[in-house]
Formats: C-alpha cells, sequence, structure tokens
C-alpha cells in the first residue's frame, strides 16, 4: 500500500464530491504524506520515512528514537 504513513498509519479513505443540486459522486481524501529523511543519531545514519505532516509534528515531540522504538515493537522494519 503505496499511500500509508509509516508512524500514524493514516491512508486513503473515501467520500463523496457533493454538487450543488446534491448529486454524489465518489472521491477519495489522500493523506498529506511527505517522504523525509531523518538523522538518527543513536545508529549514526540517516533514515527515510514516508510519513503525513501529523507524524512530523509527533516525531518532533517525542523525538526520533521513542518512535523508531515504537515500530519496532510493532515489527516494522526500520
Amino acid at each position: 500500500m503505496a499511500r500509508v504513513c509509516e508512524v500514524t498509519g493514516k491512508k486513503p479513505m473515501g467520500g463523496h464530491y457533493v454538487s450543488h443540486s446534491n448529486i454524489k459522486t465518489k472521491r477519495r481524501f489522500l493523506p498529506n504524506l511527505q517522504t523525509k529523511r531523518f538523522y538518527f543519531a543513536e545508529e549514526d545514519r540517516w533514515v527515510t520515512l514516508k510519513v503525513s505532516t501529523d507524524a512530523i509534528r509527533t516525531i518532533n515531540k517525542k523525538g526520533l528514537a521513542a518512535v523508531i522504538k515504537e515500530l519496532r515493537a510493532n515489527g516494522n522494519h526500520i
């Protein structure tokens, strides 16, 4: 699945376009994903993650080491 945030798990969701006459047609709401490189000082290397902007804020708040520790505990390969 290409459009999934590696930290928060956000993925596309469905919905409707609604016209002025209230006709509904299918659409997708895509998450705001960014491919971002973070320097992981504990292992002295760069880590590339596909993350949402919400996840970037989480990494800034908690720290990269804590987020990667949680990801590895859930079985993700980083």
